[in-house]
């Protein structure tokens, strides 16, 4: 939260928020296996609720060279 903040307070337009792809455990073939990657899963959703939504105009998946399925671009709304 901070980041999205400090960037927003400095008029940036666009930042790349980079969470990793995620781990695949190889000792995790229980019977309810975990999904890996729960930072990918849950950060654009965190982005899109209060407190940050009133910042946030879009979140999107960023291009491969800048991460891939690993990575999103945050676009911030005007400074008013």
């Amino acid at each position: 939260m901070k980041f999205i903040h400090s960037a927003h307070a400095d008029g940036k337009r666009l930042v790349l928020v980079i969470t990793g792809k995620g781990r695949t455990r190889p000792d995790d073939e229980g019977p309810i296996p975990s999904r890996p990657g729960v930072l990918r899963r849950q950060v654009p959703d965190w982005l899109t609720r209060p407190p940050l939504a009133s910042l946030v105009l879009e979140v999107t998946p960023a291009n491969l060279r800048h991460g891939g399925d690993g990575a999103f671009y945050v676009y911030l709304r005007r400074t008013r």
